[in-house]
């Protein structure tokens, strides 16, 4: 028997009715799905499940811990919590620069406050004050002020000038951040990416309040979804994430990735709607078992982008020649 386990928070319908929906599929025979249950963590030994499907480790880093340890054991953990602990939103623009996907100018910018133990001498190589009147040429205004990692639109400005900035600048501590180039968009669209294969394209509006945001179409010409979703897969498949959204805001045409590191996205029906929510449920619920299917113990079973695999393989052939 092939355990499947989700691994959640505060979530109401998305975990129970992907449990349900995969032994459904099952019939809870060969391969069973269940909310994860632990009570003891020690290194080294198996978590009980072929697959989980994580929901919450970003906000709970035992969590994390324990999701390392399982992968460690066999375990194939959706997202992969290596990379996503090393993951952050620059490192995803910066990537998407390289790979021809268009996103907006953005740079990184260092905390205001100093992080904890450390000094002025700490940041001997770091050039004050800043090049600040080519940051905001190469940027431009509005901007938006936000931090490098997290999400939730925590912490976010909108901003239209250096006063402004260095205003906002002044009130966020420690957070490293980066200032990024508004999008004056024509039409906006959130996509789910599921096991770096399927895509599910969903007009969005950002403006609206958070309720309401799905609640919006958009008639965009065919070519415009074919480059959003062919957008989502190499990003996702670069990355390697099996369960990621990503916005695509359509300038002149043309989508602009806004952003596409959500490894938790929301899938609450209350929010994303019950079609969205069928779609997405049904997506994972295969996923999941696909992955049960392949599973095999003792070895790697999680998933690496092409970025890391790319450089392994460098690595590798280095190593030979």
């Amino acid at each position: 028997m092939k355990k499947i386990g989700i691994l959640f928070g505060q979530e109401g319908s998305f975990p129970p009715a992907f449990v349900e929906r995969v032994n459904q599929k099952t019939g809870g025979q060969d391969i069973v799905a269940e909310f994860v249950k632990m009570d003891k963590v020690i290194q080294g030994e198996p978590s009980g499940y072929d697959v989980v499907i994580d929901r919450i480790s970003q906000d709970v880093p035992f969590y994390r811990a324990w999701l390392k340890n399982a992968a460690l054991t066999g375990t194939a953990v959706v997202n992969n919590p290596f990379w996503w602990s090393a993951d952050e939103k620059f490192f995803n623009n910066a990537l998407a620069t390289k790979i021809g996907v268009a996103v907006p100018k953005t740079v990184l910018l260092p905390s205001h406050q100093l992080p904890p133990d450390t000094s002025d001498n700490s940041f001997r190589n770091l050039a004050y004050p800043l090049d600040w009147e080519g940051i905001f040429s190469y940027v431009g205004w509005p901007a938006f002020f936000k931090p490098f990692a997290g999400g939730g639109w925590k912490n976010v400005y909108r901003l239209h000038n250096a006063e402004e900035f260095f205003r906002a600048y002044s009130e966020t501590g420690q957070l490293v951040m980066m200032l990024q180039e508004e999008v004056k968009f024509d039409m906006y669209f959130r996509c789910y990416s599921i096991d770096q294969r399927n895509v599910r394209i969903m007009p969005y509006e950002p403006r609206h309040p958070y309720h309401l945001r799905y609640q919006t179409e958009w008639q965009a010409p065919r070519e415009v979804l074919e480059a959003v979703e062919q957008g989502v897969l190499t990003l996702n498949q670069y990355l390697g994430y099996d369960l990621n959204t990503v916005e695509f805001a359509i300038r002149d045409g043309i989508p602009l990735a806004i952003d596409f590191c959500n490894p938790a996205p929301d899938a609450e029906v209350a929010s994303v709607g019950q079609a969205n929510f069928e779609w997405v449920v049904e997506a994972v619920s295969d996923m999941a078992i696909r992955k049960a299917m392949e599973h095999q113990p003792g070895r790697d079973n999680l998933s690496w982008g092409k970025f890391i695999q790319a450089a392994v393989t460098k690595r590798a052939l280095g190593d030979l020649a």
